[in-house]
């Protein structure tokens, strides 16, 4: 009778459970619309039945409730709690992957607490499965369900489960778990949820791949992109211009694993006629043009110019206006000019001089000249012909720019006619009449010439003496003789004059080998005359005189000496004044900078280099101009993108420096749009990395900061970073290779703690590695200066800490030194030894933060020597003053490396104590398999462990990586960390049984 009745309750509250999942009602929240996923399946968005497959059948119930707006919601559930060895599955319908590698499944769903459940057993669970099966094609109906043939993706547990008190106040906690799945080869596959005991409701299932949605970037089209399955490698697409647009650049972006589009690169521009809109290129409206390809708008046609269609490339010009030959198509259409204004001239004895006003219209331009047309005239209804080339115009009589010219060696007692026309760019285009100013001018009150023929009697180097016939019968008495000349290349400029009372003179200082040309004329009372016709002499010719002077030469070559003595003088001095000078200046400077950094707290002393903090520059930007080398930007050639970093992209290239080879270097570049505290903080790596010199330090080329973008050139490091050079190449290397990579980067350590300087952010992420297998620190970004006191931390407040790698007191008091760079050592060389694996696996970092205060320190890979593991616990120590120097390490490291024999004892071989009780670390003991397991987060194969037999912690320190894999832990990071910790825990065995416990 009390069976049957426990029967009947056991039912009865099953029953209630179940109705309580089905009465509660779900509101679902549509997620915002997300372009870059491609949904496989989604099950709130299934308007029929699902049709999925349960084994057993009464294993998961399915149950359809409808939501706040009347739309189906597909649940399924399972709460056979009340029974032991539960293995319900639910098998979703075959679902094509499409274009995927990497699929992604997220679960919404409810789970009740176990302790909240009456009378359930031990055998009542908080988790489910979730595994799937890859096939090319659905499986028949027909087709038997094989649990062995899924391969499990996790266990699924919920943040939040809920609890009797819930399901009365109608309260339910909803869980979302999203999982990648993947590399998928097949062209579908199913997913499966194994239920072994739990009590859970299936809410929703959404399973999705990432793609880089089809988009437009700089008038260039880019498709739907689906990213690598290595999500540290982006996909370069090329894009194609958009229709209209002409490639500037090969425009190209790269896809990200998150299906987001990074750096942009290269452009296209709209074509002629058409201008950017919205992303595409469009034709220009009528009264609009672009005459050049380029992302600049359409422009209203210029003044006096027309465009009736559209995608115009120019505007024409409306009659009567023109453009000339080599105006671009933005200027406005002009006309030639009109004619000048108010001609007057004035007669100042033989020389005539025109002015006029410039015209009163322009034509709308501004290069506007002037040409003189000169005819002499005879008498009355005699034709007029051109002015003879005697008739002299200054400066000239075309192009002129100024509004006057001076008329000089005309005939007196002629008439002439002037005519001035006015000219610009457009003058002669089209049929426009040509608009000129007329004067005639008679020349009678310009006295007649009163010199006849004139004739060189002789000429010296510097002289010339000449001589004339005066008229047979002057009109008046002749008072003197004025005689003109000027050098005949120079005419146009200047010129000279000398008078004479007879009608001979001798011209002195002129040129050697100078032809000169001269004009006489004659003064009576009446004025002057006109000038005589012009006659060519040269001096220094055959004909010349050779005057030589032995006074003369003296005084030449003394003068000569003594100048050449007195200009030698004169720069002896100025070079030794100049050389005072620059010293004067170059001990001021010194003094002045070495004042600086007394004032800034760094003293430098004899023969060491300290470091200086950028921080402490008034001007930031002169740390980077004082540290850092300005590289011409054409000397670098980037060729690819390698990657992103906080501040924009990095790319590989060349460097070209002049007369040596080109250099491979990475480039890191600031994205546009920057602040100038961006700009600075950017800058601020280089300005540290430039005081660097040390071969396990990261080279720095030199930045560019006077152009865009931003750039900060290192060396190229071919191999990339530590932590995934040692993932791609697991297993590959040689111990003494290893402890070799470990020196250098303890080498680059030690360096910098000798100049005061800490580094806060060590890690196998922030160490590169060139193709020599050689290992640089990089990274500076955290870095800070140490003081001088050995003692001295740098303390901050705010601002993220990597847990991992940090010690505990940076962690606790934000305080930073060299010992603690010693403990982040100690973790890179953890994760050296085990190849890249994540310091403390899938442990939180609160978990982290409160293991290690409680004494947990990582287990030693597996392979590694127990000399490193000893070494990596003494970096470890909670006292920071115990923790040995990085030349200590360095030291330790080279004896290591000249006897290998030392590191073949392996920590998995170790069957005996150490020789003594201070070596062994201080691990927490653990009582069962259950808290080992917890402890490194392989509680999940807890039953693996109790199924084959492993009941004890004895039995456990005995197993092998064979007998692991035995028991069904088929992940190889999974295996590592088991064995890791195995052999740990052999150790602590050993010496609880030397101290007489058993455990």
């Amino acid at each position: 009778m009390g069976a049957s009745l426990d029967l009947a309750l056991r039912m009865t509250f099953q029953l209630r459970v179940c109705l309580v999942f089905a009465t509660v009602r779900i509101v679902t929240l549509t997620d915002p619309s997300h372009p870059n996923q491609v949904i496989l399946l989604d099950t709130t968005a299934v308007l029929g039945e699902l049709g999925w497959m349960t084994y057993p059948v009464n294993g998961w119930d399915a149950i359809t409730e409808m939501d706040e707006q009347n739309r189906p919601i597909h649940t399924f559930q399972v709460c056979h709690v009340m029974e032991p060895n539960q293995n319900n599955w639910l098998r979703s319908n075959w679902i094509p992957r499409q274009a995927a590698q990497k699929v992604y499944v997220e679960l919404r769903f409810t789970l009740r607490d176990c302790n909240s459940i009456p009378w359930v057993s031990g055998t009542c669970k908080e988790t489910f499965n979730l595994l799937y099966l890859e096939s090319d094609e659905p499986h028949g109906p027909g087709a038997r369900f094989h649990a062995a043939d899924y391969g499990k993706i996790d266990t699924i547990a919920a943040d939040e489960s809920f609890t009797q008190t819930d399901l009365g106040d109608r309260v339910l906690r909803l869980n979302t778990e999203v999982r990648e799945v993947g590399p998928i080869a097949r062209k579908g596959f199913y997913l499966a949820f194994q239920d072994v005991g739990a009590c859970i409701a299936l809410v929703s299932v959404r399973v999705y791949y990432k793609k880089c949605p089809s988009t437009l970037r700089n008038l260039a089209a880019f498709p739907d992109t689906v990213p690598r399955m290595d999500s540290s490698s982006l996909v370069e697409v090329r894009g194609a211009c958009v229709e209209n647009a002409e490639e500037r650049d090969t425009p190209k972006l790269y896809c990200g694993a998150d299906g987001d589009w990074l750096v942009p690169l290269g452009r296209c521009v709209c074509s002629i006629g058409h201008e950017e809109n919205d992303g595409l290129c469009l034709a220009c409206r009528a009264s609009f043009y672009k005459a050049f390809a380029g992302n600049i708008k359409c422009s209203k046609c210029p003044p006096h110019s027309f465009s009736h269609s559209e995608a115009s490339a120019l505007c024409h010009c409306e009659k009567g206006f023109y453009r000339a030959a080599k105006d671009p198509p933005t200027t406005a259409c002009t006309r030639p000019p009109s004619s000048p204004r108010n001609l007057v001239y004035n007669i100042n004895e033989t020389t005539l001089l025109l002015e006029w006003d410039p015209p009163g219209d322009t034509g709308g331009r501004k290069d506007l000249t002037y040409n003189v047309v000169c005819r002499r005239c005879g008498g009355p209804g005699q034709p007029c012909d051109p002015c003879v080339s005697d008739v002299r115009f200054i400066p000239r009589p075309v192009g002129l720019t100024r509004t006057s010219v001076a008329v000089q060696d005309f005939m007196a007692n002629a008439n002439y006619t002037f005519q001035i026309e006015a000219l610009n760019g457009v003058s002669g285009m089209g049929r426009a009449a040509r608009q000129v100013a007329n004067i005639t001018i008679s020349t009678e009150q310009a006295g007649p010439s009163l010199v006849g023929m004139v004739r060189r009697d002789w000429s010296s180097q510097n002289s010339i003496a000449l001589s004339w016939q005066e008229a047979d019968q002057p009109h008046a008495a002749i008072l003197d003789y004025e005689i003109k000349y000027y050098e005949k290349e120079q005419e146009q400029l200047s010129y000279s004059s000398t008078r004479t009372k007879v009608p001979s003179a001798i011209v002195t200082g002129l040129k050697p080998s100078t032809v000169y040309i001269f004009h006489v004329r004659a003064r009576t009372a009446a004025g002057y005359s006109s000038y005589s016709p012009k006659f060519e002499f040269s001096t220094g010719d055959e004909d010349s005189e050779e005057v030589s002077d032995q006074g003369q030469v003296l005084v030449i070559v003394t003068a000569a000496v003594g100048g050449f003595s007195l200009l030698v003088i004169l720069t002896l001095f100025l070079l030794i004044t100049g050389r005072c000078q620059w010293y004067i200046k170059s001990k001021l400077k010194s003094e002045d900078k070495r004042r600086t950094q007394y004032q800034n707290g760094h003293v430098p002393f004899p023969g060491i280099k300290t470091y200086v903090d950028p921080d402490t520059y008034e001007d930031p930007s002169q740390a980077v101009h004082d540290f850092a080398k300005e590289i011409d930007p054409s000397r670098i050639r980037i060729e690819r993108v390698i990657g992103a970093g906080e501040f924009g992209e990095v790319c590989s290239g060349r460097l070209r420096t002049p007369g040596k080879k080109e250099t491979p270097v990475a480039i890191k570049t600031l994205k546009g749009g920057y602040t100038e505290r961006q700009r600075r903080d950017f800058l601020r790596e280089a300005s540290i990395m430039g005081q660097f010199d040390n071969p396990n330090i990261i080279r720095l080329e030199g930045v560019v900061t006077k152009s865009r973008p931003v750039m900060i050139v290192v060396e190229y490091m071919e191999n990339g970073s530590l932590d995934s050079f040692l993932r791609k190449h697991d297993g590959h290397f040689t111990v003494i290779q290893l402890v070799g990579m470990l020196r250098g980067i303890a080498s680059g350590m030690m360096y910098l703690s000798d100049i005061g300087y800490v580094h806060r952010d060590l890690a196998a992420r922030n160490i590169l590695v060139d193709d020599n297998l050689v290992c640089k620190v990089s990274d500076f970004g955290l870095s800070r200066v140490l003081e001088d006191d050995p003692e001295a931390a740098y303390t901050t407040t705010g601002g993220k800490i990597p847990i991992r790698w940090t010690a505990p007191e940076a962690i606790q008091y934000r305080k930073f030194s060299s010992a603690s760079d010693v403990w982040s050592y100690g973790i890179v060389m953890w994760e050296v030894m085990s190849y890249g694996e994540r310091p403390y696996w899938e442990m939180s970092n609160q978990d982290v933060i409160l293991s290690i205060e409680e004494g947990y320190r990582l287990p030693a890979p597996m392979g590694c020597p127990v000399a490193l593991h000893q070494l990596m616990l003494h970096c470890w120590q909670k006292e920071r003053s115990q923790r040995p120097r990085f030349h200590d390490v360095v030291s330790f490291l080279d004896k290591l490396i000249r006897n290998p024999s030392s590191l073949l004892t392996l920590v998995e071989d170790v069957h005996s104590l150490p020789e003594s009780p201070e070596d062994m670390p201080d691990y927490p003991l653990f009582i069962s398999i259950g808290d080992w397991l917890d402890s490194i987060k392989m509680s999940q194969y807890k039953n693996n462990f109790i199924a084959a037999g492993y009941t004890t912690l004895d039995s456990i320190s005995s197993m092998s990586i064979d007998d692991v894999r035995r028991i069904g832990v088929s992940l190889i990071g999974h295996q590592r960390r088991i064995v890791s910790s195995i052999q740990t825990l052999r150790l602590q065995l050993l010496h609880v049984q030397q101290s007489g416990f058993h455990v």
